[in-house]
């Protein structure tokens, strides 16, 4: 118990150091810049100790739950693939390692807070025409698509930058043809969605790989997931703009060629 408490005293003094800039900052545009009293001190107050103590035991849950379940998973993944002893790494052996990936990468964003509050907000500006559910789904599958082909990268070893490359090569051609209100959003989607739920799983996830697998290196291999986290929603939010578009388009076309039909369907 005194080990979790020092712990937790340690982060709160960490994240007090680190939150403290912001504060002062608020607090000198408010006072001397905006030449404004502070309203509500108080209430302000409790929620700046309630902030200090919530990021501390959020860290402290990083450091004792999430950071270590990630790479105890990893390696017990990484066991079961490959047979006892067995120096060559057989991409095709690790299907149970995708498989994770996929899930965890869409299982987290799915729960990320921060993807939660732009879809509310998008769906509120759109006028309900960019669904909660349908964003986050395309955002989690993107985020799943990209940690699977990450976390297959990371087993056969090849060059980051070759993915990275040419997932930024179809974003600049999705952006040529994908409807111009979605881009920015779009954008957005990938910081958003590597919050803190996505983030210490599966930057666990890639470590232990890398530490598992003979001749991959933490440094130069078990890193570089959240950017294939960060990339591939950018593609399947703006390809799920496309594919509305062109149901539209379709509907449209449809209405026009045959305007009967619809009556007949009212």
């Amino acid at each position: 118990m005194s080990g979790e408490l020092e712990s937790l005293l340690y982060a709160g003094f960490g994240t007090l150091r680190d939150v403290m800039p912001i504060a002062l900052i608020v607090v000198f545009f408010q006072l001397f810049v905006l030449r404004r009293p502070i309203a509500n001190f108080r209430r302000m107050l409790i929620g700046f100790v309630w902030v200090i103590l919530g990021l501390s035991m959020f860290l402290v849950g990083l450091e004792k739950g999430l950071f270590p379940l990630g790479r105890v998973m990893a390696g017990q993944l990484v066991d079961a693939s490959m047979a006892p002893g067995a120096d060559v790494v057989r991409w095709a052996d690790f299907g149970s390692v995708y498989a994770f990936a996929f899930c965890i990468g869409f299982a987290t964003t799915v729960a990320e807070p921060a993807l939660l509050a732009v879809a509310l907000k998008a769906e509120d500006v759109s006028g309900g025409a960019l669904g909660v559910w349908g964003l986050r789904v395309a955002v989690a599958l993107g985020v799943g698509v990209g940690i699977t082909l990450g976390t297959w990268r990371i087993v056969t070893g090849l060059p980051m930058h070759w993915f990275i490359i040419a997932g930024y090569l179809v974003v600049i051609v999705q952006t040529r043809f994908a409807p111009g209100r979605i881009i920015p959003l779009a954008y957005d989607s990938g910081g958003v969605t590597t919050s803190t739920v996505t983030v210490p799983l599966v930057a666990a996830l890639g470590l232990g790989l890398a530490e598992k697998l003979p001749g991959r290196s933490a440094l130069l291999d078990g890193f570089g997931l959240i950017a294939f986290a960060s990339l591939f929603p950018m593609v399947t939010v703006m390809g799920y703009a496309q594919l509305a578009a062109w149901k539209g388009k379709l509907a449209s076309r449809r209405l026009a060629a045959d305007p009967e039909e619809d009556q007949d369907a009212l």
